[in-house]
């Protein structure tokens, strides 16, 4: 995957990535008993700006 290399907020170009913890996870709307997909970020290490996220596993909501 391509991700940004400047934060669109302060332009800073250190970038992190990042994941949600514990029970943070994205579920598919339609799927009641689907586990969902860990949600990733890219995150700017300068202000904090989080620039992009994703799940892991975008298959799951088909």
């Amino acid at each position: 995957m391509n991700f940004a290399k400047e934060c669109p907020k302060c332009g800073g170009t250190e970038i992190g990535k990042g994941r949600h913890d514990g029970y943070a996870v994205m579920r598919p709307e339609n799927k009641v008993m689907s586990l969902g997909s860990e949600i990733l970020h890219i995150i700017c290490t300068d202000c904090g700006f989080i620039i992009e996220s994703y799940v892991r596993k975008p298959e799951k909501f088909k």
